[in-house]
């Protein structure tokens, strides 16, 4: 029992982490029923995007991170696309934690917000490169703190909620969040992880991935709820600021400590999916692949090129379009070349696996056009 709930943490830690922090924005600006719809159908595409996934895992012996499930099933190019996706996806959500953390100390703490960011960097980094143990115990303590978090801002909040900034609906507003609740819902990285944790008990690999994935889906739900609810339009790009603003300093201690731990946590599971698609991918040496993985996204956030919105929209995009697809390709693939039968099974679907790679064409479509 303790070893599915360990792994479930370890998906739900992956998932919830910067991103909650801009889905109320990009929502208030959609609509919120309309944000919701996004929501709804984005989480839905990823939950049956990973139970393909996790079948894959299961059809393949051996240990893999994506990149190397992609070059069994789809050869070096598959490799290369899923590696550039990965890469965007991991490099920007750990350049966006380091920013973000930073901040969020800063915020409750005072001081400088890059002396929080590097003392962040190097215990985190440290647990990384120390592996899944380390990780999994850790994220199996703080999800609980998690949920805690979130119902103190609902307590909070309750008698401060306008429904009124609950009846916004734009019907050519779908894609205004695509990107934002993209990123957030992203943690396939974690899945390969997730099978080796419950190595000796993967028949209940299956019911694990399904609730890792709602946890998340629901929080978001509750969490932009109670954001747009207080602060309607004057919601801003880091949600934990205006709500702060709105009901006064004990918010800001309470948001943003819940910002450090939702970043931390996601930081430590996507950090060791990078470090390992490096070693056991290419063959990189383990303290080499762990130098790659963490110092990268140190430097792009020391430089100033970007910002905690940008990197996360970026990545979002880039690399839920990148894998969404590949995942899809590689579950079709891996039907007939695994090598292993696997614990649970999902049924072809051509008109299925053709809509989820329409959706993700159209939103990469929209995100680019959106930049101009």
């Amino acid at each position: 029992m303790k070893k599915t709930l360990e792994a479930t943490a370890l998906l739900v830690g992956t998932i919830i982490g910067a991103g909650i922090f801009g889905i109320p924005y990009v929502i208030a600006q959609a609509g919120f029923l309309t944000g919701l719809i996004t929501i709804g159908v984005l989480g839905a595409v990823l939950i049956i995007l990973y139970l393909y996934l996790g079948e894959v895992t299961l059809r393949t012996k051996g240990r893999h991170q994506l990149s190397g499930y992609a070059e069994k099933y789809l050869g070096k190019t598959g490799k290369i696309i899923m590696t550039i996706s990965m890469l965007a996806g991991i490099f920007g959500a750990l350049i966006a934690y380091i920013l973000g953390i930073g901040q969020s100390f800063s915020a409750v703490f005072g001081g400088n917000p890059w002396a929080y960011s590097i003392i962040f960097f190097i215990f985190f980094s440290f647990c990384i490169y120390y592996g899944i143990k380390t990780v999994a115990k850790i994220e199996f303590w703080i999800l609980p703190a998690l949920i805690a978090v979130i119902a103190l801002f609902a307590i909070f909040s309750y008698n401060k909620i306008d429904i009124t900034n609950l009846s916004g609906f734009n019907p050519y507003g779908f894609f205004i969040p695509y990107g934002v609740i993209l990123f957030a819902l992203l943690g396939g990285a974690a899945i390969p992880e997730m099978r080796q944790h419950l190595y000796l008990q993967c028949k209940k690999f299956k019911r694990s991935l399904i609730i890792g994935m709602i946890i998340p889906i629901a929080v978001y739900v509750i969490f932009a709820l109670i954001v747009i609810g207080v602060t309607g339009i004057n919601t801003t790009e880091i949600a934990t600021i205006g709500l702060g603003n709105a009901l006064g300093y004990h918010m800001i201690v309470i948001g943003n400590l819940f910002a450090a731990f939702t970043m931390g946590t996601s930081f430590l599971t996507l950090g060791l999916a990078g470090k390992q698609m490096f070693q056991f991918d290419f063959k990189i040496h383990k303290l080499l692949s762990w130098f790659i993985a963490m110092f990268i996204p140190l430097l792009i956030a020391l430089s100033g090129l970007t910002t905690f919105i940008k990197a996360i929209g970026i990545a979002g995009t880039i690399a839920g379009a990148g894998e969404g697809i590949l995942i899809v390709l590689m579950h079709k693939k891996a039907k007939k070349l695994g090598d292993r039968k696997p614990e649970y099974s999902i049924k072809s679907n051509n008109i299925l696996y053709a809509i989820v790679i329409t959706l993700f064409l159209i939103g990469t479509l929209w995100f680019i056009y959106s930049l101009f």
